[in-house]
């Protein structure tokens, strides 16, 4: 009966979230990396990253399907996924936290924000802090935001044959446009 209580009180408490307009969800997503290297540069984006902004409590989710990375050169793909990534393996990026800041998002403006939480990537888990920028718009929030990766940081091996092809320090940019959620 507790049980059953508790599922009444989630699903309200997630209808009235929604008919307020407080979770936003990303309708469309961009990221990019870039790898400057003494040999090559390597760079590729992804369209098709998931996020959800609970706008009640600031929690933030963003899920990026690590496969879905497209590059100019198939082979650099191909490598990126089987090799360095194991796309098959960890198949996603996550990042799961919550902006610090308190923002009226019924105001426009553009913000600083930071979230504080974890970045996994490659199956391990990084305590990180972000900053980011935030336009909120009268029907629609965009966020944008840059930051690094240490590939040591999330146990990507780098083979010693291709060392200097790939930097350990990856840059990562992001933009995202949110929109309420709908029921």
């Amino acid at each position: 009966m507790t049980r059953y209580i508790l599922v009444m009180a989630f699903s309200m408490a997630l209808n009235t979230a929604m008919a307020q307009g407080i979770l936003y969800n990303a309708i469309k997503s961009e990221f990019s990396f870039f790898s400057k290297a003494p040999l090559e540069d390597i760079e590729a984006k992804n369209t098709r990253a998931a996020s959800i902004i609970n706008a009640s409590n600031r929690e933030v989710v963003v899920r990026i399907p690590v496969s879905q990375f497209q590059f100019s050169n198939k082979l650099m793909q191909q490598h990126f996924n089987e090799n360095y990534m194991e796309s098959e393996k960890y198949p996603y990026a996550t990042f799961k936290g919550k902006i610090n800041e308190i923002i009226d998002l019924s105001k426009s403006g553009v913000y600083s924000v930071s979230a504080n939480g974890i970045l996994n990537i490659h199956g391990v888990d990084q305590n990180r802090k972000l900053t980011a920028k935030l336009s909120v718009g009268e029907n629609s929030m965009q966020l944008e935001t840059k930051f690094e990766v240490m590939l040591a940081d999330h146990q990507i091996e780098v083979p010693k044959l291709v060392f200097k092809k790939i930097a350990e320090k990856i840059e990562v940019s992001a933009s995202l446009n949110y929109v309420p959620l709908k029921k």
